[in-house]
């Protein structure tokens, strides 16, 4: 049985942030019920992140809706806004990411939720949080990642700040609201108490930064500094980078230098062998490094360091890695079928439990898809009287 079989969810967030985490909650068993509004849905439906669409939609919607099903309501009308508050009422977790005040204008803050079922765990996720000159800011990925500081760590010191080419900000969100939700949850078992758990997504990325940001208070708060090339890591010494070869990159962690030299044959780095060195001189070794690895193949250099157990890795990209032996051991896509019958490939739950990894074929739902059997199941519920079977 999954963990979380049995817990009912109402969603009604929307992009990426907490739809991720309510994906998790599915993955780990849930049932979550998507609210959105009439004929438009989910903004996300129609937010693209590149040309591809799959079955008429946003490849980014299908990725983070699946295995949820769809309750079609506009929040604004009180006829369904109505709908909402009996599914509430039966709810054991209610999510939304809307802007602070926006909840509170549509009579569904935390107080008023829990005075209709006072053991929900409510949780919800904003930009910057409730408080602060950022608090009405919109909570968007590249905006966050801007604000943070963490653009500042990635590329060589010449380039300017580097974004990460991905939504991290919003992942990083959603992950630490899932966290929150399921703590709160083993907590109501206990207590029979709900609780309300609140996520930015400004202090998670910040929380993300704890090694670097503990680093910069015990080093003077003296400014960060990228190497001027191969810079994989702010506050790491050589050989710590990424690094042309003859025919591809590789990428190598820490590492003694003199060690290094002696192996890949390059006598000039032997003339490093005070660890210190490896960080106030990490420019000019990493020079000597980059010169030499083009000299040879990626696939040479691996030969050498790998049974020397340096860390190293090959650079792949995504056409190399998924015809991998180790890309394909993990078994990491799955195939998901929507109500429609439309198939599309995404990733599975990174999670295995037992021995088994968390998978489903339930792909993302069509806007009110399941409104109507949602509402058959509420109205069966009110005339027998039973609320604690609603929606399993």
């Amino acid at each position: 049985m999954l963990p979380l079989k049995d817990i009912l969810v109402v969603d009604l967030s929307q992009f990426l942030s907490a739809p991720s985490a309510t994906l998790r909650l599915a993955d780990l068993g849930a049932r979550v019920i998507k609210v959105e509004r009439p004929e438009t849905g989910d903004i996300c439906r129609q937010l693209y992140v590149s040309n591809v669409m799959l079955n008429g939609e946003s490849s980014v919607f299908r990725a983070i809706n699946r295995n949820k099903e769809s309750f079609q309501a506009d929040l604004k009308s009180d006829i369904d806004k109505e709908k909402v508050l009996k599914l509430i009422a039966k709810a054991d977790v209610l999510v939304h990411n809307f802007r602070p005040g926006v909840i509170e204008r549509l009579g569904l803050d935390y107080d008023t939720v829990k005075a209709i079922n006072p053991s929900i765990v409510y949780g919800d996720i904003s930009g910057y949080g409730s408080e602060g000159p950022w608090s009405a800011k919109p909570g968007q990925d590249l905006l966050l990642q801007s604000l943070s500081g963490v653009t500042w760590l990635s590329g060589n010191a010449d380039k300017g700040p580097v974004p990460m080419g991905i939504a991290i900000v919003d992942i990083l969100a959603g992950a630490h609201l899932a966290q929150g939700l399921i703590a709160s949850l083993i907590k109501r078992f206990k207590t029979n108490q709900g609780s309300k758990v609140s996520v930015s997504m400004l202090e998670s990325i910040l929380d993300f930064q704890f090694e670097t940001i503990t680093t910069y208070y015990h080093d003077g708060g003296e400014p960060t500094v990228r190497t001027a090339s191969n810079n994989a890591h702010a506050y790491l010494g050589a050989p710590y980078g990424v690094y042309a070869t003859k025919n591809g990159h590789l990428a190598l962690a820490m590492g003694a230098i003199p060690v290094l030299g002696e192996l890949l044959s390059c006598p000039s780095l032997t003339n490093y062998p005070e660890p210190d060195t490896w960080f106030t001189q990490r420019d000019e070794i990493k020079n000597i490094l980059a010169d030499h690895l083009l000299t040879e193949t990626t696939e040479h250099w691996l030969s050498i360091l790998e049974p020397a157990d340096i860390w190293c890795a090959d650079v792949l990209n995504w056409d190399t890695l998924f015809n991998h032996d180790g890309f394909k051991a993990l078994n990491m896509i799955q195939n998901v079928k929507m109500g429609d019958g439309f198939e599309y490939k995404t990733t599975r739950c990174p999670i295995k439990i037992d021995g088994e990894y968390l998978t489903s074929t339930l792909g993302s739902p069509a806007i009110g898809e399941h409104t109507q059997e949602i509402l058959k199941e509420l109205n069966a519920l009110d005339h027998e009287g039973k609320v604690e079977n609603c929606c399993s």
